[in-house]
C-alpha cells in the first residue's frame, strides 16, 4: 500500500502563491504518473493536473493552465503544485494522487493511490 501526504496549502491573498508538496511514504515515483485534484464544498472533485513518468506529458485543466505548474523532484520522491496568480475559486481540498501506470490522465477514477488532501483557501 503505497501513502501519499501532501502538505503547503494554507491561507492566501487573491493573487497570491502556494507550492503544494506531495511525498510517498517508504516508494519513490518511479515509473507512476501522477495528478492532482481538487473538491470545493458542494461540488465535484475536479481534475487540476497530472504528469506521466517520464516528464515529456503534462496536463491541466483550463482554469489553471498558466497559473499552475506540476513539477517533480529528480530524485522522484516529490512532485509539487506551483500556484501562482490565485484566485478565491481555487478555494479547495487540493489532493495528489499517484496510477500503477506510467502516462498520464485527467480521470480520477484512473488514479490507484491518494493523499489525504491539504486546505487551500484563497481570500479576495
Amino acid at each position: 500500500q503505497v501513502q501519499l501526504v501532501e502538505s503547503g496549502g494554507g491561507l492566501v491573498q487573491g493573487g497570491g502563491s502556494l507550492r503544494l508538496s506531495c511525498a510517498a511514504s517508504g516508494r519513490t515515483f518511479s515509473g507512476n504518473a501522477v495528478g492532482w485534484f481538487r473538491q470545493a464544498p458542494g461540488k465535484e472533485r475536479e481534475f487540476v493536473a497530472a504528469m506521466s513518468w517520464s516528464g515529456s506529458s503534462t496536463y491541466y485543466a483550463d482554469s489553471v493552465k498558466g497559473r499552475f505548474t506540476i513539477s517533480r523532484d529528480n530524485a522522484q520522491t516529490t512532485v509539487y503544485l506551483q500556484m501562482n496568480s490565485l484566485k478565491p475559486e481555487d478555494t479547495a481540498v487540493y489532493r495528489c494522487a499517484a496510477r500503477i501506470a506510467p502516462w498520464a490522465t485527467t480521470s480520477d477514477v484512473t488514479y490507484d493511490w491518494w493523499g489525504p488532501g491539504t486546505q487551500v483557501t484563497v481570500s479576495s
